[in-house]
């Protein structure tokens, strides 16, 4: 039998979550009394906020990209594996290597695993023949092939699946790009660019949906509420969609498409299933504010995969991460833990080149502003934050654990509420 490894604190996902806890740890860690540990089996770490703005062509991949040895904390082990299966019980996690790591604390942020085959032919269509998707490194530079590749008459559809998925406001994003360059190009008007969600509203937030529904009109794009995608038929360029509500509740429905930009339906990941940090849908079951588990007392769980009710989104880790880190040195240091984090959340919704509307927003879908700005409408002073300063804030700040970051107004009000 492997001997066990133990560390005092395992982070099982080396991507924004897992990264920034370690760094904030680590940061505060002045004495380096701190055993920490990361499991992550990859080499590269992405800026996943950036895809959207790689596949429109104003951003470059290789922007996006880190070698993960060079974002892990000195003193910080990186244990290069994959976990695949939790047991709080024994407070140890067994590795796809067979080896078993123990640990006094655990923090679950293995992020979300995209599921191309839940959509019949997707996977392999994906990356070739106007199938493309922003949602990996591996196919968002084919995204912006494709746009650039539309001509007059083209036709265009951008879809998005149930929740949850990464950066809810995504998909439209992409739409809202590629209509901006057809209009720069002067043939938007000779295009069909569609956008097809499986949700009942363009955005989970009403005080940005009601902007949002505007800026699609404006766009010309026709939104076609709950509509599943659930085949790609590629060697007809057809989309076929279920109707996931009203009248044709239940029927398919199939669009011709020359370009089709693909969400693909997301979860947690499969380990974590079944487990049991997980509940049934398989993401971890922490408490809402202090992000603890609810039965594990040693056990957190932040980013993606936790079962927190917020967006999914970089800037919801940015928030999360000082809450485990303090309330781990809390728990090191025999004090309770707190209930600090609100839901935040930030969605930067690119509306056209140069323009953004930046959705801020906690728990219960109140919009928290930060910059005084009118939170309602779109800025170019958003893109270059979108473009350039989140870019460096994230990497330069929040990945090194840097944690003095700005409020935002939890005071705002609504004034169509």
């Amino acid at each position: 039998m492997t001997q066990a490894r133990h560390h005092q604190i395992l982070i099982v996902g080396g991507g924004a979550a897992g990264i920034t806890v370690a760094a904030e740890l680590h940061r505060q860690d002045h004495t380096h009394a701190l055993d920490i540990a990361i499991i992550e089996p990859s080499d590269v770490h992405y800026y996943q906020p950036a895809f959207t703005l790689v596949g429109a062509g104003a951003y470059s991949l290789e922007n996006t990209r880190r070698q993960e040895k060079n974002l892990i904390p000195t003193d910080v082990t990186w244990i290069k594996d994959a976990a695949t299966d939790l047991q709080p019980e024994s407070n140890s996690v067994t590795l796809a290597s067979g080896r078993t790591v123990t640990y006094d604390y655990l923090v679950v942020c293995p992020g979300l695993q995209l599921n191309w085959a839940a959509i019949q032919g997707l996977k392999d269509a994906v990356g070739r023949n106007g199938v493309c998707s922003n949602y990996s490194p591996d196919t968002v530079e084919y995204t912006w092939e494709c746009i650039k590749g539309l001509k007059p008459g083209s036709k265009a559809l951008f879809t998005q699946p149930a929740m949850p998925i990464k950066c809810p406001g995504a998909p439209q994003k992409a739409a809202y790009l590629a209509s901006d360059y057809l209009k720069r190009g002067g043939i938007r008007e000779q295009c069909d660019v569609r956008f097809l969600t499986q949700t009942p509203g363009i955005f989970g937030v009403p005080f940005y949906a009601r902007e949002l529904v505007k800026i699609a009109a404006a766009h010309g794009i026709p939104v076609h509420y709950q509509h599943n995608l659930v085949e790609i038929d590629a060697a007809a360029r057809k989309a076929v969609f279920e109707v996931t509500g009203g009248d044709q509740q239940g029927q398919r429905v199939s669009f011709d498409y020359d370009m089709i930009h693909v969400t693909p339906p997301q979860g947690a990941p499969n380990f974590l299933k079944g487990s049991p940090v997980a509940n049934e849908a398989g993401f971890v079951d922490v408490h809402a504010n202090s992000l603890q588990h609810t039965k594990y007392k040693n056990v957190f769980g932040l980013g993606d995969a936790s079962a927190t009710a917020n967006s999914k989104t970089a800037a919801a880790i940015r928030k999360q991460a000082p809450v485990v880190t303090q309330n781990i040195l809390n728990l090191i240091a025999g004090a309770a833990v707190e209930e600090n984090y609100d839901g935040y959340a930030s969605c930067p919704l690119t509306t056209a080149y140069g323009k953004v509307l930046m959705a801020e927003f906690i728990y219960g879908g109140k919009p928290t502003p930060t910059l005084p700005l009118d939170p309602a409408k779109e800025h170019r002073l958003n893109w270059l934050i979108k473009k350039i300063g989140l870019p460096m804030l994230y990497w330069d700040y929040m990945l090194k654990g840097r944690i003095a970051f700005p409020d935002h107004d939890t005071n705002f009000v609504d004034p169509g509420a």
